[in-house]
């Protein structure tokens, strides 16, 4: 049986680290296979656009991990339901309010050290230990990362191109994975 050679805190860190990398890159890979106009669409009239989940999905992280050990992740400065209103950014302009977010999220998670997980934050005045936190925020991020990917495949259909494991291609994929991780598993 193989096992981590770090503290399962120091592994906590670099997994959830990782993962959020993960979501943050679905994102901008879907993001290059949409047009300025692909941001604004809806799959019905009062639907979130993508520009609107981007806003909010910024909004979020800025206000979540700004000062994240030290005050209330709901900052008063946050205007959530501004997040829902469309701006008419450009593709360019809602990148840049993408990159804010994850800016602020990386930064923090950068920062953290182990004896960090045990302390306790508050939430719109809710206490969550650290790792709660963090696992709050990554659910979050998922379920509106799912959403992301979803509309942007509703609206380019046919010219989609996919980002994970094509239909029919799960064989040749699983190959591919032996091979990559057979000299791993020899270590």
């Amino acid at each position: 049986m193989k096992t981590i050679e770090a503290s399962p805190a120091k592994e906590f860190l670099r997994a959830v680290k990782e993962d959020f990398r993960k979501y943050k890159n679905l994102g901008d890979k879907t993001f290059l296979q949409l047009s300025d106009a692909d941001f604004y669409e809806t799959p019905y009239n009062d639907g979130n656009s993508l520009a609107i989940l981007i806003q909010h999905i910024s909004g979020n992280l800025i206000s979540r991990f700004s000062d994240f050990l030290t005050s209330d992740g709901e900052k008063e400065t946050r205007d959530r339901d501004s997040e829902f209103i469309p701006h008419n950014h450009t593709k360019a302009q809602l990148l840049q309010i993408w990159d804010s977010g994850y800016d602020v999220l990386f930064q923090t998670l950068d920062e953290l050290s182990e004896s960090d997980l045990s302390v306790i934050i508050y939430i719109r005045h809710e206490p969550l230990s650290v790792p709660e936190a963090l696992i709050r925020s990554m659910g979050h991020i998922s379920y509106h990362i799912g959403q992301i990917v979803f509309l942007a495949k509703f609206i380019k259909q046919h010219q989609w191109q996919t980002l994970s494991i094509e239909k029919g291609k799960s064989e040749v994929y699983n190959q591919e994975m032996i091979a990559k991780n057979e000299n791993i598993d020899d270590e």
